[in-house]
């Protein structure tokens, strides 16, 4: 995707350890512009998968999903990282490690909004180590529907997510794929 690929060159920022920070666009600040067309691009490719919801995880994921929902013209389930007092009952809960804040949540969503039966696309902001994604795929699964794909705006092709989610026969479309970012230099898949 093109203009996703010029925002991460003209406004990420490449920190140690494999850490690109996109807070001016993507998971801070947003530009919304960047989200329709992140909607539309993930309605794209995902067409033809008779989807019946988007699920991502909170906070980052929110602005991708709910656009990509919108387009879909289907609900957006975000799974909660932090315990509410009314989210406490008939719930699905799944412990995810975060690569990023190096730390694990419980995230949990309502029984009432996956039903047996129903094709989710899962939409999030990064792919790493796949922890995301796969507690998320675990939730969709234990509520006897069927993930129809991962949309992925950023993936780090560098780290195992997007191997260990196709070892596990999960359909997965990134919009970005970084191969290195090594010497505070982002470069893509594809590139020399």
């Amino acid at each position: 995707m093109k203009l996703l690929k010029q925002k991460v060159i003209n406004e990420g920022i490449v920190l140690a350890k494999g850490v690109l920070k996109v807070d001016s666009f993507l998971n801070h600040q947003m530009d919304p512009f960047l989200m329709r067309e992140i909607g539309r691009e993930f309605k794209a490719l995902f067409a033809e998968e008779k989807i019946t919801k988007v699920l991502t995880i909170e906070s980052s994921g929110i602005a991708p999903g709910i656009m990509t929902a919108l387009e879909l013209e289907v609900p957006l389930i975000f799974a909660r990282k932090q315990k509410s007092l009314t989210l406490t009952e008939d719930i699905y809960v799944e412990k995810v490690y975060s690569f990023t804040k190096r730390e694990t949540n419980e995230i949990t969503v309502s029984k009432k909004f996956i039903a047996p039966g129903e094709r989710v696309l899962i939409v999030d902001d990064f792919l790493a180590n796949g922890e995301a994604a796969f507690g998320l795929a675990r939730i969709v699964e234990q509520a006897g529907a069927a993930v129809a794909g991962i949309g992925i705006v950023i993936e780090k092709s560098f780290q195992p997510g997007r191997d260990l989610l196709l070892k596990a026969g999960y359909r997965v479309e990134s919009l970005v794929r970084i191969a290195s970012l090594e010497d505070e230099r982002v470069v893509f898949v594809g590139e020399v």
